[in-house]
């Protein structure tokens, strides 16, 4: 996702997460593009597109993702957060696996 279809709302929820309580557009832009960061790689960890608008898995390591970047410390995040992207990875697997049993019992 590019930084500027980032949704209003999820920026809003970030920055809340973050504790930023102050309107600034360079601080938005900032955080908007920790989001664009955060999708990607975890996209690509998820192997498909993931949901950041429901609770869950996803949605809580984009936003761990995003503070880690904040704080200038991503170089520890993957480490950090290797069992719940992990478990992320698994899930997605179990789901596919499930899914293509049914095809094949149908």
């Amino acid at each position: 996702m590019q930084r500027q279809s980032i949704p209003a709302e999820l920026l809003a929820d970030v920055e809340n997460y973050l504790n930023i309580t102050w309107d600034d557009e360079t601080t938005d832009n900032k955080i908007r593009g920790f989001i664009a960061a955060a999708m990607a790689y975890l996209n690509e960890k998820g192997g498909s597109v993931l949901d950041y608008d429901a609770d869950g898995l996803p949605r809580t390591l984009m936003m761990e993702y995003v503070r880690y970047a904040r704080d200038e410390a991503l170089d520890v995040f993957e480490n950090n957060y290797m069992a719940l992207i992990l478990n992320m990875q698994n899930g997605r697997m179990v789901r596919e696996y499930v899914e293509s049993t049914k095809q094949t019992e149908a």
